[in-house]
C-alpha cells in the first residue's frame, strides 16, 4: 500500500507578523517526510480551518507570538468542532505562559510548544499523534 505522507497545515493567525518559528517548524516536518501546507500570515481561524479541511490535513500547527493565544486558539477549536473536524490533531506554539498552555490543552489543543522546544520533540509528537489519527480514520 502506498500511503501518502502525513499532511500538516502550519498557520499564523491574527495580526501576528512574525513567522520565522512557523517556517522552522514547517521545514523540520518536511525534512521528516511530511507534507506541509503553510497558510502564510494574517489568517482568520475560519480560513485556517477551511484550509485544513480542503487539504484533508491530519494535523494543524498554529503559531502565535502576538499575545492573542487565549482568543485565537479557542476560535480554531470552535471552528474545527463546527466543521465536524474535531479529530484533527491541533497543536501550537509561541510565547504562551504555562498556565495559559494548560487552559488551552483543557480546551482541546493537544500540545503547546514554547520557544526553545527541541525540533525533534515537535516532530515526534506530530508523527505519533497524527499517525494515531490516520490509523483511526483509515
Amino acid at each position: 500500500m502506498n500511503e501518502r505522507p502525513l499532511r500538516i497545515v502550519i498557520a499564523k493567525a491574527g495580526l501576528d507578523g512574525h513567522d520565522r518559528g512557523a517556517k522552522v517548524i514547517a521545514r523540520a516536518l518536511r525534512d521528516a517526510g511530511m507534507e506541509v501546507i503553510y497558510t502564510g500570515l494574517f489568517q482568520t481561524p475560519e480560513q485556517i480551518v477551511q484550509t485544513v479541511i480542503q487539504e484533508d490535513a491530519d494535523g494543524i500547527g498554529l503559531s502565535i507570538l502576538s499575545g492573542a493565544h487565549m482568543t485565537l486558539f479557542p476560535l480554531v477549536v470552535e471552528q474545527l468542532k463546527a466543521q465536524d473536524a474535531g479529530d484533527i490533531v491541533f497543536f501550537g506554539g509561541g510565547t504562551i505562559p504555562p498556565e495559559d498552555a494548560q487552559r488551552l490543552r483543557d480546551l482541546g489543543v493537544r500540545a503547546i510548544f514554547t520557544p526553545g522546544a527541541p525540533l525533534g520533540e515537535i516532530v515526534d509528537f506530530v508523527q505519533t499523534e497524527c499517525g494515531k489519527r490516520r490509523a483511526l480514520v483509515g
